[in-house]
């Protein structure tokens, strides 16, 4: 997968994500925002922390 420089990746839901400690995030919503910058407060669903990116 092609990951874009900034801003988030946008996925059709249901989402289940494995984060790099083994724990699982998961979402039912039917399309979900991935952050890709990792500046997230929800990591790792996008919040727009990006956007305060300088």
């Amino acid at each position: 997968m092609v990951v874009p420089r900034r801003g988030p990746v946008l996925v059709d839901g249901p989402v289940e994500v494995e984060l790099e400690d083994g724990t699982v995030a998961s979402s039912d919503r039917f399309r979900v925002a991935l952050c890709t910058c990792r500046l997230s407060e929800r990591y790792p669903w996008c919040d727009t922390s990006h956007r305060r990116r300088r």
